[in-house]
């Protein structure tokens, strides 16, 4: 049995939770069972910040997938006090992160939850870490 709150608190944040048989679109998952999971794992204000990152960021609401939902709450547990003390930059984080291009690397891998959670993990330290303001020469992403 679900618990109801994973839906009413994805409807409070806008994904849409559809048939396990059906592919899903923009802002829709049909992992519920990782949801409920997370959920009853960790408690609703960690089920909140997970949610809050897939759902309030443009460039995660393409395929929330149950390796994604894991990663985001793996790294949600990690990084909780650097996400308390920045949500904002924290969901920038997450914006400007390729997101979709990372799940098809970790898609043909063994783990791809534990793939998906160290590419995260590094655009994360890149952006809090202790040499965040010295951005990399040679770095493909540095800023213009």
């Amino acid at each position: 049995m679900i618990d109801p709150r994973v839906y009413s608190i994805c409807e409070e944040y806008g994904v849409v939770i559809v048939d396990g048989r059906s592919y899903p679109g923009i802002r829709e998952t049909r992992a519920v069972v990782t949801l409920d999971r997370i959920l009853s794992a960790k408690g609703e204000d960690h089920f909140r910040l997970v949610l809050s990152t897939v759902a309030e960021t443009e460039n995660n609401q393409g395929y929330i997938d149950k390796h994604l939902l894991w990663a985001v709450s793996d790294l949600v547990e990690t990084y909780r006090v650097l996400i308390e003390a920045n949500p904002s930059e924290w969901l920038v984080c997450f914006d400007r992160a390729p997101v979709g291009e990372l799940q098809v690397v970790a898609k043909g891998l063994r783990h791809q939850r534990f793939a998906l959670v160290g590419m995260l993990a590094e655009r994360v330290v890149r952006r809090f870490g202790p040499n965040a303001g010295q951005g990399d020469l040679f770095d493909d992403r540095r800023a213009a």
